[in-house]
């Protein structure tokens, strides 16, 4: 039943207009006030939050119980799960990415349109360039936004330099992840504290992720 709410969600979010999808967003998944919403919308706080009461009212009337709320896991094998996780998309091996997703798995980049159910057609986009994350090597940091584990998301492909590109959110279920939403919002990197390149002195052969905040 979880996971049919959660695809209902975003289905539901791809039917709003952008300004209230971006206001929905901005503020109730990822945590932003109406000041920081507003502002990287270039919008007034009062728009924003017309926008934000307008989106909720429709989410609403399809979804009586609201969106989804999942607790930050805590168990060691879902941490190690979260582990495999990082080093499969660090070593770009899509055998071992989507061994770890679950079977019906959706991945999603809301507000943009591409939009993936199951594991096997997971599998060939990512096939199309033979790795996770296409032709970018991507670095991953943990984090958490909505009270769900996440990662930012470093990479290499416009720079020399391991620079922010986005935050991806991960619903777990069991021993398997069941879904992947991802914002690729530079703007992020502030709100999240997180640094826009990531510093010299890390050693990316060795990086293992340490544990996952609250938010």
């Amino acid at each position: 039943m979880r996971e049919s709410v959660h695809l209902a969600f975003i289905a539901a979010i791809q039917l709003l207009p952008p300004r209230q999808r971006a206001a929905l967003l901005l503020h109730d998944v990822l945590g932003w006030s109406a000041v920081e919403s507003a502002r990287l919308l270039d919008s007034s706080v009062a728009a924003v939050n017309s926008a934000l009461q307008r989106a909720r009212v429709t989410l609403e009337e399809r979804l009586p119980g609201g969106p989804p709320r999942i607790a930050t896991p805590a168990s060691d094998a879902q941490r190690a799960l979260l582990d495999r996780y990082v080093r499969a998309w660090e070593s770009r091996d899509v055998a071992g990415f989507t061994a770890l997703l679950k079977e019906d798995a959706v991945m999603s980049m809301p507000p943009w349109k591409q939009w993936y159910r199951g594991r096997t057609a997971i599998a060939a986009f990512f096939g199309r360039t033979g790795r996770p994350g296409g032709h970018a090597p991507f670095r991953l940091v943990p984090t958490a936004a909505n009270r769900q584990p996440a990662f930012a998301f470093y990479s290499r492909w416009q720079s020399p330099e391991w620079r922010f590109h986005s935050v991806q959110l991960l619903t777990l279920h069991e021993h398997s992840v069941a879904a992947m939403t991802s914002f690729v919002m530079p703007a992020l990197a502030s709100v999240f504290d997180l640094p826009v390149v990531l510093p010299d002195a890390r050693d990316d052969s060795r990086f293992v992720p340490g544990e996952l905040g609250g938010s």
